[in-house]
């Protein structure tokens, strides 16, 4: 049923609103894309395109691509590059896939010492991940991971908050009773698993898939911790170290800032409808 006039005009101060939220968003993002292109001297000489006699009032001639064939031709970050890439969706699917396992485990199998897992689980959630860094860098020591991708991406495989996750995704959207049925016809459990379970929370896969990429692709502190070869880096460290020790090269950091971003703008829009959906999951009960 189409909207009536008197509603209309009742939507037009909301929709106001969120348009001028959304200028007000997206002005540190042009001001990032137009420094990006700037020399170090124009950077600050204007807060987005430089002022000159060209059209609309901008000088045209004074943008460059020297920031960017200086990234990828003197400083080598396409190789930060594809390490974000490999280190992130390795982490995001393995991370993914054993919180779907064990959140279907807990929400769907009777077994002994079901309900301690479950505490155990949710005593992991308000741990802050800062208290574990001294312990896990020894563990890691121990085992030889030091150095390695191995080491970065072992010790986040299983997170809490997506086992949680998952387990209330799945006792709201997988039914007892088409499991039930599945193994009555004579299904077995990594069929059911495969078939049926993970088609039922494809949303909830979406989305995490987002969560652990952005939280992989964002890690900061671990590969500084973990990784001493700069050949093993991925863009997080490799965008920090473009600092200079006697100035900074804003437009230089502005034009990585803008390439690790890109990936990640990508991504999100390809899986923002599974991202929405996988969010209100269970949020409106039938």
């Amino acid at each position: 049923m189409p909207p009536t006039e008197r509603q209309r005009l009742l939507l037009l101060p909301v929709y106001t609103l969120l348009v001028l939220g959304a200028i007000i968003t997206m002005i540190p993002f042009a001001w990032l894309v137009c420094a990006a292109f700037k020399t170090n001297t124009d950077v600050f000489a204007s807060n987005f395109l430089p002022v000159g006699d060209g059209f609309l009032g901008v000088a045209w001639h004074r943008l460059t691509m020297a920031n960017f064939l200086r990234l990828f031709q003197e400083l080598q970050i396409g190789r930060a590059l594809v390490n974000s890439i490999f280190l992130a969706s390795t982490s995001a699917l393995l991370a993914t896939f054993s919180c779907a396992m064990a959140g279907y485990a807990l929400a769907k199998f009777q077994f002994a010492g079901r309900a301690w897992i479950l505490a155990l689980v949710l005593a992991a959630l308000v741990i802050p991940s800062s208290l574990l860094l001294a312990p896990g860098y020894k563990l890691l020591y121990q085992l030889g991971l030091l150095d390695t991708y191995a080491g970065l991406i072992l010790p986040g495989i299983t997170p809490a908050f997506g086992v949680f996750l998952f387990r209330q995704s799945m006792l709201n959207a997988v039914p007892m009773t088409l499991i039930e049925s599945a193994r009555i016809d004579g299904a077995g459990e990594f069929r059911i698993f495969f078939t049926i379970v993970l088609p039922l929370v494809r949303p909830m896969i979406g989305a995490y898939l987002m969560i652990t990429f952005l939280a992989a692709w964002n890690n900061f502190i671990g590969p500084q911790i973990i990784l001493q070869d700069p050949s093993r880096f991925p863009l997080s460290v490799m965008i920090n170290q473009l600092r200079g020790l006697y100035g900074t090269a804003y437009g230089l950091i502005m034009s990585g800032t803008l390439v690790s971003i890109a990936p990640v703008l990508i991504m999100f829009l390809l899986l923002q409808k599974e991202f929405i959906a996988g969010l209100t999951t269970g949020a409106v009960k039938e």
